[in-house]
């Protein structure tokens, strides 16, 4: 009998420590990012943007990673879009943006904002692209986004939501 009451802290012991063991080996498994599933907290930490192109305006949701950081302290931006691949709306970024502990390749999404590091330059995803090496998601566009399907070159200006436009800034 005494070896079974000595035995009982043994294992209480062995279940605590696999029990904590857990979690970590659950938060090390994922080095992706799946906008969709983001997390409440995930989301409170997003910037809003606004990509102007005329009459038209969307807004996105930039996410709290080294990349998008990155991109946020570039805006504002005017760029000319171009068509790629059916897919996708591109420009080049005035400099590169850190990969700096993110995934090494990514599959985009309709919708999503990537940063391709290969060409250095800003996607915006009208249909779901390939899984591509050197991408990294900024971001997701909130709908509607469909007409960046529109084939043809489009000027815009992206800057943070509720920035006051470069033309409407008072005079220093």
């Amino acid at each position: 009998m005494a070896t079974i009451v000595a035995g009982r802290p043994f294992l209480c012991l062995l279940a605590l420590l696999a029990a904590c063991g857990q979690p970590a080996a659950t938060a090390t498994a994922t080095n992706t990012v799946d906008s969709s599933k983001a997390s409440a907290s995930e989301v409170r930490t997003m910037t809003t943007i606004e990509i102007n192109a005329g009459t038209r305006k969307w807004t996105a949701q930039i996410a709290d990673n080294p990349s998008a950081r990155d991109f946020l302290a570039q805006l504002p931006l005017d760029l000319t879009l171009t068509d790629y691949a059916a897919t996708e709306k591109i420009a080049t970024l005035p400099r590169p943006l850190t990969r700096d502990g993110l995934p090494a390749a990514v599959t985009p999404r309709a919708g999503e904002i990537g940063y391709y590091a290969p060409w250095g330059n800003i996607a915006l995803y009208h249909k779901d692209g390939p899984h591509s090496p050197g991408l990294v998601i900024l971001g997701r566009i909130d709908k509607p986004y469909a007409d960046l399907a529109t084939p043809g070159a489009v000027k815009v200006t992206i800057r943070r939501h509720n920035a006051p436009p470069p033309a409407s800034r008072a005079p220093e």
